[in-house]
């Protein structure tokens, strides 16, 4: 699988570290016990289109907000995180 670093261009996916879901928000500090336990121990497992958070490790180091598929590993679009847009 390759993943499209903004910084270095199409780079093999054993550089990269996986960092989560890039869909999940943290709640807030004051934030019932049910609402952290779901944050913090229940995943969805999706079929098709998903938002993922990788690290370029062996690379530039930056954290890159990739689409993918799940069902067929293909990439669609690539972003740094904390920036809006992708970059495809």
């Amino acid at each position: 699988m390759l993943i499209r670093c903004p910084y270095c261009g199409d780079r093999d996916l054993a550089e990269f570290a996986y960092a989560g879901d890039a869909t999940l928000r943290r709640p807030a500090a004051d934030a019932p016990f049910g609402a952290w336990h779901d944050y913090v121990h229940l995943r969805a497992n999706p079929r098709g289109p998903h938002r993922e958070l990788w690290q370029h490790l062996y690379g530039c180091r930056a954290f890159v907000i990739v689409e993918r598929n799940t069902a067929n590993h293909l990439t669609s679009s690539s972003s740094l995180a904390g920036t809006s847009g992708p970059e495809s």
